[in-house]
This record gives structure tokens, sequence and C-alpha cells, in this order.
């Protein structure tokens, strides 16, 4: 079982940042890819970015290439997603995802339905 908490949301201004963190109660996170993914009301949850915890290979939505980073920190069990140059459009719920694809680092990654496990959610309003 893993639990996930994620924060770093709030409002902010088109053209600011934010990072968001995601903290994982797990022993160890090294077979798993982590995503994350984003929803609005009355649409399905979509892809972000996910990271391979192995070797951390990265993989990104092509609407966030460019201005959204994401990544790991062992020693902390945390995955970041950094995001810059945020635009109205960005507006969204984020949560975090895992998955422990045995290896098989970013198997999958944009898929939602194959995440096992999902933390609450943060909200992330950008404002024009």
């Amino acid at each position: 079982q893993v639990q996930l908490v994620e924060s770093g949301g709030g409002l902010v201004q088109a053209g600011g940042s934010l990072r968001l963190s995601c903290v994982a109660s797990a022993r160890t996170l090294s077979r798993y890819t982590m995503g994350w993914f984003r929803q609005t009301p009355g649409k399905e949850r979509e892809f972000v970015a996910a990271i391979g915890w192995s070797d951390g290979r990265t993989d990104y939505a092509d609407s966030v290439k460019g201005r959204f980073t994401i990544s790991r920190d062992n020693a902390k069990n945390t995955v970041y997603l950094q995001m810059n140059s945020l635009k109205p459009e960005d507006t969204a719920v984020y949560y975090c995802a895992a998955k422990n694809t045995f290896g098989l680092t970013l198997y999958n990654p944009t898929v939602p339905r194959t995440y096992t496990y999902w933390g609450q959610g943060t909200q992330v309003t950008v404002s024009s």
C-alpha cells in the first residue's frame, strides 16, 4: 500500500510559477512509475508528466513540454512538478499517482486507469 500526499497548489497569475510536491509513504519506490495528472470539472483526468523512479526517465504531455519539469528526491520519497510560465488553461486539480511497473520504467505512463495509487489532489488556479 502506498499513500500519496500532494501539496503546493494555490493561486498564481499567468506567467508565474508553482512547485507541487507529492510525498509517497512506501519503503521503496525503485520499481514505480510516478505520474502527475490534472482534471477540470466535466472533463476526464488528463496526463501531465511521469517519471520512472529507478532511472529518472521522464515523459510529458505536449501542452506542458518546456514549461513543466518532473523530478524526484530519493531520500525524501518525494516527486515534484515544477510549473513555470503558467497559463489560465493550466487551472485544474492536480493529482499525484503511482504504480508498480516492476522495473519497466515509464510503462504506459499516460493512462490514468493503469495507476494504482492516487493522492487527494491539490488545486492550481491561474488567473489571467
